[in-house]
């Protein structure tokens, strides 16, 4: 089985791989695509892979196996596995959300030239309407804001809906960096510094209160947010 989660950046989709990495039994596999195309290659268990085709390939030969868990967010858009209707119809695909003001501010602190389309949402109802022409079945689509508020709950609905079983423990992990993320560590500093899903009260210099530019990608991205948000996952 593949199961994939397709995330807005921002939107504490480290902390779910990082539940996953926990839940045991999963070859679990961070930001693969992002990886190929903001550094050239991944690690896909003991292959490196240049291209999204080989990631793909390699992919379902491992889920032959084995049950494998990946991650990526959806800030870049990934034509290798729009243009795959199998690849779209055959995965257990999931979706994380986040309100689009946050994401902005939380993005923007970290890389201040961004542009609209890094908000992700969009992005992120392109693939989900890529599933559904494909065939695939309904995507599970989780607001972070659920999971942080009710962690354990969200989780076992998770699970359940995707078919593997549900393990209280992972609710919970070590603090500290992992390999998977060397390469981005900086992006994921909460979540290194984290034992679980918590709510965070960041304050940032800039957010779409004080800056047009965010406020209109905020806006952009509102509409994409509600589309996904209604179909959620409701504790």
């Amino acid at each position: 089985m593949i199961i994939a989660l397709w995330a807005a950046p921002r939107s504490r989709s480290t902390a779910l791989f990082r539940s996953m990495v926990e839940h045991g039994g999963l070859l679990a596999l961070h930001e693969p695509f992002c990886n190929i195309s903001d550094y050239g290659s991944t690690t896909v268990g003991s292959r490196e892979v240049h291209t999204h085709a080989e990631l793909i390939a390699a992919i379902r030969e491992l889920s032959a196996t084995r049950t494998v868990y990946f991650k990526d967010t959806t800030d870049l858009r990934y034509d290798a596995v729009l243009a795959d209707r199998g690849f779209l119809a055959e995965v257990r695909h999931t979706f994380l959300i986040r309100r689009p003001d946050e994401i902005a501010a939380s993005f923007y602190a970290l890389k201040p030239d961004m542009v609209c389309s890094d908000i992700g949402l969009e992005g992120l109802y392109e693939m989900y309407q890529a599933v559904l022409a494909a065939g695939g079945r309904t995507p599970v689509v989780l607001d972070a804001a659920d999971v942080v508020d009710a962690p354990a709950e969200m989780l076992r609905e998770y699970c359940d809906r995707v078919g593997i079983a549900y393990r209280a423990s992972a609710t919970t992990w070590s603090s500290g960096e992992r390999a998977e993320w060397a390469q981005s560590a900086r992006w994921h500093k909460g979540v290194s510094e984290s034992t679980g899903f918590t709510a965070t009260s960041t304050t940032y210099a800039d957010t779409v209160d004080n800056n047009e530019t965010l406020a209109a990608f905020s806006r952009h991205h509102e509409p994409f947010y509600e589309l996904l948000a209604a179909n959620r996952l409701v504790p």
